[in-house]
């Protein structure tokens, strides 16, 4: 690839809905210095795709992966893990297959317990992005990179306190955005957003409100240290959940899609935030699945 497109990180936030669409009160009525001024001059993107029903994280994270309509192609919203009709769209047309094959250099930088691998020799469920990245033969756990925990520094169980501070997450921020000068593609799967979500109800149990608020102050933190040292960002979500912890599903929501040195390319929905992130990384457009 040209060294005219190296250097994007993606922040792939899941079940985090766009803040215009919140309710009074949510986890994005708080100071997120780096977060908010991004989000509000991003745009807000449809996640239905004109299909009934509430977004899913199987396919709103496909379309997100390859650039194609993964709703009507799977026939429903999906999800959360993507099943045989999925694996397919993202073997043909997922971003990391498509750069690599390209020779560009891609990683997805979670980390990935012990735990999670004896999970998924148990009962195999393998999100999109694992899968996208498997698929294209990249290592999880990739070496010589900083790895990011999806729980950025709270504790898995409720109820989610702080185990690491905004400061570390900073510099891990930092470590990531200079990582990606030798890289074309650096994606976080940033998934613990929709677990905190999935534990909304009337009333918001406090504790849930302020791990949420504490997430998205770690968000704020780790791309406050990619843009201080100048990473080329990109932000998203696949569907709403966090935005509002009234209820415990999914929302219809709109969601953010917003970046620092990149062009949005006017995207309204997330099929063609997709197509616009390919377009980023000089990929040229794919037909309709």
């Amino acid at each position: 690839m040209s060294a005219a497109f190296a250097g994007l990180v993606w922040l792939a936030l899941d079940g985090v809905g766009h803040p215009a669409d919140a309710p009074p009160g949510s986890v994005w009525d708080q100071e997120l210095p780096a977060l908010r001024p991004l989000v509000d001059a991003g745009l807000a993107l449809d996640t239905t795709l004109g299909v009934p029903g509430l977004p899913q994280s199987g396919t709103g994270q496909s379309c997100w992966l390859t650039g194609q309509d993964a709703v009507r192609y799977m026939g429903e919203h999906f999800g959360p893990h993507p099943g045989p009709t999925l694996q397919r769209l993202l073997r043909a047309a997922g971003l990391p297959g498509r750069l690599a094959q390209a020779g560009g250099r891609a990683a997805l930088v979670n980390h990935y317990s012990p735990e999670y691998f004896a999970a998924q020799a148990r009962r195999p469920r393998v999100g999109c992005f694992p899968y996208a990245f498997g698929a294209a033969g990249l290592p999880l756990n990739p070496p010589g990179l900083p790895l990011i925990p999806a729980t950025l520094g709270l504790s898995y169980a409720e109820p989610w306190r702080p185990v690491r501070g905004l400061p570390e997450l900073a510099h891990l921020g930092e470590e990531l955005g200079r990582a990606a000068q030798d890289a074309d593609l650096l994606v976080a799967d940033l998934w613990f957003g929709d677990l905190l979500g999935h534990r909304g109800r009337v009333p918001t149990p406090p504790e849930v409100l302020t791990a949420g608020r504490a997430y998205l102050a770690r968000v704020d933190a780790l791309l406050g240290g990619l843009l201080h040292v100048g990473a080329r960002v990109v932000l998203g979500s696949d569907h709403g959940n966090l935005e509002n912890l009234n209820v415990k599903a999914h929302t219809l929501a709109r969601v953010p899609f917003a970046g620092a040195g990149v062009d949005l390319r006017g995207a309204g929905d997330i099929v063609q935030a997709g197509q616009a992130l390919a377009a980023e990384l000089g990929l040229p457009p794919i037909p309709a699945a």
